[in-house]
């Protein structure tokens, strides 16, 4: 990992779309600072499209496609997206797993979630379970003692032994049945609401994040950025993102934003 600092100006400078996770990526000890949001609002008024790629839930999801300056959401890992349309006030939602399986996958959560419970004490469903729509979020430290990172290892294995897709973010496991993850549903929101081709163009996107579930997405994407608390998870992380910023979180993110910013506006060096 480079500092995003050595991101080329001609990288940083071609730049068209920004896709970022949310908690501690965009948000410091679970709070969003005013300058992560106003980096939000420069990158869009400069014609930089900017969408959330989170493991929060489609009630969370709905909220923020409506009223932060994005394009849309990428929610629960990849189990939708949510893409508002201001002028003829329309919300587009589109799942990757239909509404009978995600019905029927609920089920067998139900039982991964008890015994989860059962077998790891301290651990906790995530307060923002009721507005979920197609996973399951174990808490292992943001409302509950942080658990060690055995612990995170036994609740993912658990979910891995139930036939579960489970990936770990800075604050949860979250685990879920289909063949989709962040980049999955990334590439259909990209193709259907930007009309972007990331496959042909990813050198166009950068990508910022924080966490081993971010993985898939540090990978594919050759200008990727991990904010500094992303070091944390060195030797627990598939693939690392190419740069790295010297802030945590929100702080972290405006660094991309302005790397990216100053760029397209000739100002930064060579």
């Amino acid at each position: 990992m480079r500092s995003i600092s050595e991101m080329p100006v001609e990288d940083a400078g071609r730049i068209s779309t920004l896709f970022a996770d949310i908690d501690d990526t965009l948000t410091n000890d679970g709070r969003l600072p005013a300058c992560a949001y106003e980096a939000l609002e420069r990158l869009q008024a400069a014609g930089v499209a900017v969408a959330p790629i989170t493991g929060r839930p489609a009630g969370w999801c709905d909220m923020i496609a409506r009223m932060w300056p994005v394009s849309g959401v990428v929610g629960e890992n990849g189990a939708f997206y949510f893409s508002y349309h201001q002028d003829s006030r329309r919300m587009r939602r589109v799942f990757a797993i239909n509404d009978d399986q995600r019905a029927s996958d609920r089920k067998k959560l139900e039982a991964v979630r008890a015994r989860i419970l059962a077998e790891v004490p301290g651990t906790a469903i995530s307060a923002d379970q009721p507005y979920r729509e197609a996973d399951l979020a174990i808490d292992f430290c943001e409302d509950v003692p942080p658990l060690s990172a055995s612990e995170v290892e036994r609740i993912k294995r658990i979910f891995e032994e139930e036939g579960a897709v489970a990936r770990v973010s800075s604050i949860h496991v979250n685990g879920w049945y289909g063949a989709y993850d962040k980049l999955t549903m990334t590439r259909r929101f990209a193709a259907d609401v930007l009309g972007l081709d990331i496959d042909g163009h990813k050198d166009k996107v950068v990508f910022v994040g924080d966490s081993p579930n971010d993985a898939p997405m540090f990978h594919f994407f050759p200008n990727a950025c991990g904010v500094a608390n992303v070091l944390r998870f060195r030797g627990r992380i598939d693939s690392e993102p190419a740069y790295v910023t010297l802030h945590e979180g929100g702080h972290g993110f405006v660094e991309v934003a302005n790397r990216i910013l100053d760029a397209r506006k000739g100002r930064v060096a060579a």
